[in-house]
């Protein structure tokens, strides 16, 4: 049989110490404050970088550098070659306005001359036919005949209150005869024509309708048949020159009110005391009410 272990008797603990009290800090002066030590500057991050003869910069970062260069150097040339045309248009458009001017003025001395002489000599003053007229649209589309309604979409008379000029030939004239009792059309002079162009002119871009309002739509759109400016056009619709068909499509139909006091009587002919079919000079005096 194995012997039995005798226990331990357990020691009693001791009691704890009692704590010490904490002694106070001394108090240092000043003077006697040692300083604290620097923080020592990390070097600028150009210098990690730049260590050796070579820049460590990505490549793809240098091409970026190239090609933004490239593209800001071709945008000002670019830039600057569009100003230079800019500033030669800008002469070449005040010579011809002045031109066109001086055109006008003459025309209009000679025919006042040839009245005089006509008039001092007893015999009367023909003056020459109308190359172009200016039609308006007065009347809905009630009641319109299928050929009449073809007949005003070929003349681009679309909407009421709508003008339009057109070249007098014999077709022209007996489309419009054959919607007289639909339109009012006469012979426009220089000033109705410069005020519609330069009031109610737009373009026809895209076939989007733009307001003439900067040179630069009317050179990129006409260009090509030498007409740059309003005045080109002016003068093409004025004069009916050769590119007068390019011009006038060019034109968006113009977009007037109703005339100021309102229509005589739109179902009688002019020359009854109505307001349908040819008024010849009349035109004018209807489009400054209607403008």
């Amino acid at each position: 049989m194995k012997p039995v272990k005798e226990k331990k008797e357990a020691k009693p603990k001791a009691a704890p110490a009692a704590a010490k009290p904490r002694a106070a800090p001394k108090r240092t002066s000043k003077k006697e404050r040692k300083p604290r030590p620097e923080k020592k500057a990390l070097p600028p991050v150009k210098a990690i970088f730049n260590k050796g003869d070579a820049v460590m910069t990505p490549e793809s970062v240098l091409k970026k550098r190239r090609r933004d260069d490239q593209i800001k150097a071709a945008l000002d040339k670019h830039r600057l070659n569009a100003m230079k045309a800019l500033r030669a248009r800008r002469k070449t458009v005040f010579k011809r306005a002045e031109k066109y001017h001086n055109e006008y003025v003459a025309a209009e001395r000679n025919e006042v001359r040839q009245r005089r002489q006509a008039k001092n000599a007893g015999n009367l003053y023909i003056a020459p036919e109308a190359k172009v007229v200016l039609a308006i649209r007065m009347r809905g589309i009630m009641r319109t005949h299928p050929k009449t309604t073809k007949i005003l979409q070929l003349l681009r008379l679309r909407q009421l209150n709508n003008a339009v000029f057109i070249k007098v030939n014999h077709a022209t004239m007996t489309m419009l005869r054959l919607v007289e009792p639909y339109v009012t059309y006469g012979a426009p002079n220089l000033k109705t024509v410069q005020e519609l162009v330069y009031k109610r002119g737009f373009g026809k871009v895209n076939r989007s309708r733009i307001a003439l309002n900067d040179n630069s739509v009317i050179a990129k759109e006409l260009g090509k048949y030498g007409v740059i400016c309003i005045e080109d056009i002016i003068h093409e619709i004025v004069t009916c020159g050769p590119h007068f068909k390019e011009v006038n499509n060019f034109l968006w139909p113009f977009k007037l009110n109703n005339p100021l006091g309102g229509w005589t009587d739109k179902g009688t002919h002019y020359t009854e005391g109505g307001d349908a079919g040819n008024r010849e000079e009349g035109i004018n005096v209807l489009v400054r009410r209607m403008n």
